[in-house]
């Protein structure tokens, strides 16, 4: 053990040994060194040079014992390892359950204040309608602006917890799609737009309140960037699987196409949308985000200056069972 120590340190014994020659050569040449004597000196450094390699070679056989421990001191620190990871995931669960309680509470307190805010809105309404036309005209609109804004607040709120708000159920679409157009329908007349509706006499499996939620997004974008006199169309059409789809096409200012792929970002409002004092940039975000949970997916086609067609495509039973159980 000690020759293989010797030997894998031969160049530290070389270097010994010039030095050694080194020193003896500065004692010959220079007289003055002859004082001192020559074998004092080499012991001294003799005497360094050992206890340094006797440190060396204790120290090194320390590390080969703690290498052949290495297995035990393994277990250890895997042991000790995965205490602190159980601390760590238990603390982590515990703020997480912190943070879901107060966001619960803060959810609810923002869901009340909604509601509380719906009530004189409603009463609103009423007010308006006994209005004379004229000035009941700007204020329909102003209404339903704020009664839009809204209604996109109290989904955002819903939407963090919408498995628990969803109802699987039998969907009339025509039914749904002429709900929401009558809501709009101050805005459209307004503008003097038309709609057209076709092929939407079909009833698929769904929730009727988000799905009514996700179409109401989809046609307030389509009034609000139609041209005053144009059509808006509806129409219903089957995909190669035989998934029923859901069409709304505009003819207004339609979607620049760097914007196309980011239009349902968290408020994203695009070249076109900045043209709107009123776009906020959720609707599609919340409706695409709502459209995912009931198994829905929407497509979008446009051009700018020639307008927009949304597609909607919804799943099959099997399918939307599925998805609202994951």
């Amino acid at each position: 053990m000690i020759w293989l120590f010797l030997r894998e340190r031969l160049s530290w014994i070389l270097f010994f040994a010039i030095c050694m020659l080194w020193m003896n050569l500065l004692l010959y040449l220079d007289v003055g060194f002859m004082e001192v004597s020559t074998t004092y000196l080499n012991a001294t450094l003799i005497f360094f040079f050992l206890t340094f390699l006797v440190w060396r070679y204790f120290k090194e056989m320390k590390f080969v014992k703690d290498i052949a421990d290495m297995p035990n001191n393994f277990h250890r620190v895997e042991e000790l390892l995965m205490s602190k990871l159980n601390e760590s995931a238990l603390e982590l669960e515990r703020y997480k359950n912190e943070l879901t309680i107060q966001f619960s509470e803060e959810r609810d307190q923002h869901l009340a204040w909604v509601h509380e805010v719906k009530t004189p809105l409603t009463a609103m309404k009423l007010i308006i309608e006994d209005l004379p036309i004229d000035t009941r005209k700007s204020l329909e609109l102003e209404w339903l602006r704020i009664h839009l804004l809204l209604d996109q607040s109290l989904h955002t709120l819903r939407l963090a917890s919408i498995e628990q708000d969803t109802i699987l159920d039998k969907v009339a679409l025509e039914k749904v799609v002429a709900k929401e157009i009558k809501e709009l329908m101050s805005w459209c007349l307004a503008k003097n737009l038309a709609i057209d509706i076709e092929g939407i006499q079909v009833s698929i499996l769904s929730d009727q309140k988000w799905l009514s939620f996700i179409i109401r997004q989809i046609l307030s974008n389509a009034v609000k960037y139609s041209h005053k006199g144009d059509t808006i169309t509806i129409y219903g059409t089957k995909d190669d699987e035989g998934h029923q789809q859901l069409h709304i096409q505009d003819s207004g200012d339609g979607i620049d196409p760097a914007d196309v792929p980011r239009i349902f970002q968290k408020a994203f409002t695009g070249s076109t949308g900045r043209k709107q004092s009123a776009s906020t940039g959720m609707g599609l975000y919340l409706a695409q985000n709502a459209a995912k949970k009931l198994g829905i997916s929407i497509a979008v086609q446009s051009k700018v200056n020639v307008g927009s067609n949304f597609t909607l495509t919804f799943p099959n039973s099997d399918e939307f069972v599925k998805t609202i159980s994951k």
